[in-house]
């Protein structure tokens, strides 16, 4: 019961935490606009640990290394708990297997905010297209959705870009992404 208990708090408080670092990364890596609400609520909500590392972690090739290195901090710490939850026996820490496996989970983290972000969009632009969330995902996802628009082409002033990328970011998620999680098992 207590297992199930400690198994929610990760997942309702310390995964999203990981993603909203993630995203914060991405947003600096793909030059998204942070002067709006969405912006306002990820820097307001990361700001207390990533000023803090910033401090000792300094910004390379114009990345926000400290988000990254946060996200990654605090992907671990879910993982340790998650098997500290699920009754994992810490005789040898398997330290190679827990810092692949989160490097593997923020992988899919990653997958997983590009899906949320198009489906923002697709839905935005049927609803509400002058939304103040339409430019942020439209920033997020343009990058991904090019090269993918000169393949699928507009069927009747409808882009099924979207669709198409969707679908191949699942498929990235079960083949590639899948066999790496599972040599990662072997290494815990």
């Amino acid at each position: 019961m207590m297992n199930q208990a400690v198994l929610f708090l990760l997942d309702v408080l310390v995964q999203p935490f990981a993603a909203l670092l993630l995203l914060r990364f991405h947003a600096v890596w793909m030059r998204v606009p942070m002067r709006n609400s969405i912006g306002e609520f990820v820097m307001a909500l990361s700001d207390f640990a990533v000023l803090r590392v910033r401090r000792f972690v300094p910004a390379l090739g114009g990345l926000d290394t400290a988000s990254l290195l946060l996200a990654f901090a605090v992907e671990g710490v879910y993982l340790v708990g998650f098997l500290w939850a699920q009754g994992y026996p810490y005789a040898v820490f398997p330290l190679a297997g827990l810092v692949a496996w989160a490097l593997v989970k923020l992988l899919v983290l990653s997958v997983y905010l590009l899906m949320l972000m198009l489906l923002v969009q697709a839905v935005l632009s049927w609803v509400n297209p002058h939304s103040p969330v339409a430019p942020v995902a439209a920033a997020f996802t343009q990058r991904f959705l090019q090269p993918v628009r000169r393949i699928v082409p507009m069927v009747g002033n409808i882009d099924f870009s979207v669709l198409a990328l969707l679908i191949f970011c699942q498929l990235l998620l079960i083949v590639p992404i899948g066999a790496l999680e599972r040599i990662v098992a072997q290494l815990l």
